[in-house]
């Protein structure tokens, strides 16, 4: 199970623009194009757009294509916030609150070289705004370009030390650089200086995590819990930490949370992972083929599918999983491997053919107890489930130990036959008992 990135990375909130002082009088029933108006973006954008249609005046409308931009962003649309803001930036190439917000507008849009030449810009016209240099740090980090990142960061840090955004973001950079001793020392810096952005806590809970200090991490994803108790990434991280403290109920806990506040693939997966360490491995697949409905792409899930099956001795299920992974990823070694050794495994059970096949053909089917099973398709389903299982398990044995799980399937079978038809016995049950008895032993 992995700790997904992505929890880590805080990303940047496209700021109200403030073109005019707030007026304190009453609001009319005809708002004007101000950006104090975005709570009510489609009247913002109204007013803004008749402002533009009737104003000549070209600080004025760059003011209205400024607040019409805002009220674009309010309802997540980037395109169109951005249109406006390159309108603005033409009528005035140095306007910096129009090239902040449009470069916020193109790192929020995943267009960060974009991002990138506007912070730029921006910092040539003010090279000592510690916040441009955070968040042009931030457009590098998102490129992967994790040393110019960090050169923005300590720089953000040199023009102003109080900046506890700036020690969190270089404390990311250096968690992605496994440098986790700084990532901590950065985290703990912007939590002494009183940030409010719980993220402080979550992001040094990860690089506890990584140095093995699983206490320490634990309690730091209990406080940025505590402090945002929306953030469904943090109850992602906290169940992972149960599941690497074998603390499985705890993390699955973690994960219906996360499940609740936003359903994704990967919380479905790790909660899957739970559940098959549990060895429940019937809610495991449940959850890794929910995930593959949100992502059909989603690699993991393919590989964690085909490990659950094969722990449950259906091996022909297990295979095509692995498959479906390798050929979604042919570099993934792990699924690679594990697709060759329940091949192998099929293979082998192929050749022994053991004598003490629990499977029989109906149509020469002698005894009570089969010709029962025959008749009703749960039993005939839950007869496949434990042939598959005993497989399963023959195939991890040898010698000795496989003969002996031989004798005991017979000795099972000839039980079976003997007393099915009383009424202390249930065939059922029974069955299922003797599932479970031989997915404990392909566990």
């Amino acid at each position: 199970m992995l700790r997904f990135a992505g929890a880590l990375l805080v990303g940047l909130a496209l700021a109200q623009l403030a073109t005019s002082p707030g007026s304190a009088q009453a609001a009319t029933d005809a708002p004007g194009c101000r950006s104090d108006q975005a709570s009510d973006p489609d009247r913002l954008i109204a007013a803004c757009t008749a402002e533009l249609q009737s104003s000549n005046d070209v600080s004025r409308q760059i003011e209205a294509l400024l607040a019409r931009a805002s009220a674009y962003a309010a309802k997540h649309r980037g395109d169109l916030a951005v249109a406006d803001l390159s309108r603005a930036i033409a009528l005035d190439a140095n306007n910096v609150p129009a090239l902040k917000a449009r470069a916020k507008s193109y790192y929020l849009g995943g267009q960060n070289d974009r991002a990138i030449q506007d912070y730029t810009r921006v910092i040539r016209i003010f090279p000592d705004d510690s916040k441009v240099f955070d968040e042009r740090g931030n457009a590098f980090l998102e490129s992967r370009d994790i040393e110019r990142a960090l050169q923005d960061f300590m720089e953000s840090i040199r023009l102003d030390p109080g900046n506890a955004q700036a020690f969190i973001d270089r404390g990311v950079a250096y968690w992605l650089k496994g440098q986790n001793e700084k990532a901590v020392a950065d985290a703990t810096e912007a939590i002494r200086l009183h940030t409010t952005n719980s993220a402080a806590f979550a992001n040094r809970a990860a690089a506890y995590e990584a140095l093995n200090r699983t206490d320490l991490a634990l309690a730091d994803e209990d406080e940025a819990i505590r402090r945002d108790p929306t953030l469904v990434d943090y109850y992602n991280n906290r169940g992972l930490t149960y599941a690497r403290l074998h603390d499985y109920d705890r993390a699955i806990a973690d994960y219906d949370r996360a499940i609740e506040l936003k359903p994704q693939a990967a919380y479905f997966t790790n909660r899957g992972d739970a559940y098959q360490y549990k060895k429940d491995y019937n809610r495991a697949i449940a959850d890794y083929e929910h995930a593959l409905k949100l992502d059909p792409r989603f690699v993991k899930a393919y590989n964690n599918l085909g490990t659950a099956y094969q722990r449950k001795g259906d091996l022909d299920r297990a295979i095509s999983s692995y498959r479906e992974a390798v050929r979604l990823d042919p570099s993934s070694d792990l699924s690679v491997e594990n697709l060759k050794a329940v091949e192998r495994d099929r293979a082998r059970l192929a050749l022994a053919n053991p004598p003490a096949d629990p499977t029989f053909d109906c149509a020469i089917a002698k005894s009570a107890a089969e010709k029962a099973i025959c008749s009703d398709a749960d039993l005939a389903r839950l007869d496949r489930d434990m042939n598959a299982a005993y497989r399963a398990a023959l195939a991890r044995l040898a010698g000795a130990k496989a003969a002996a799980l031989r004798k005991q399937q017979r000795a099972f079978l000839a039980n079976r036959d003997r007393m099915f038809g009383r009424p202390s016995y249930q065939l059922k049950q029974e069955m299922e008992r003797r599932q479970e008895q031989l997915q404990a032993l392909g566990g």
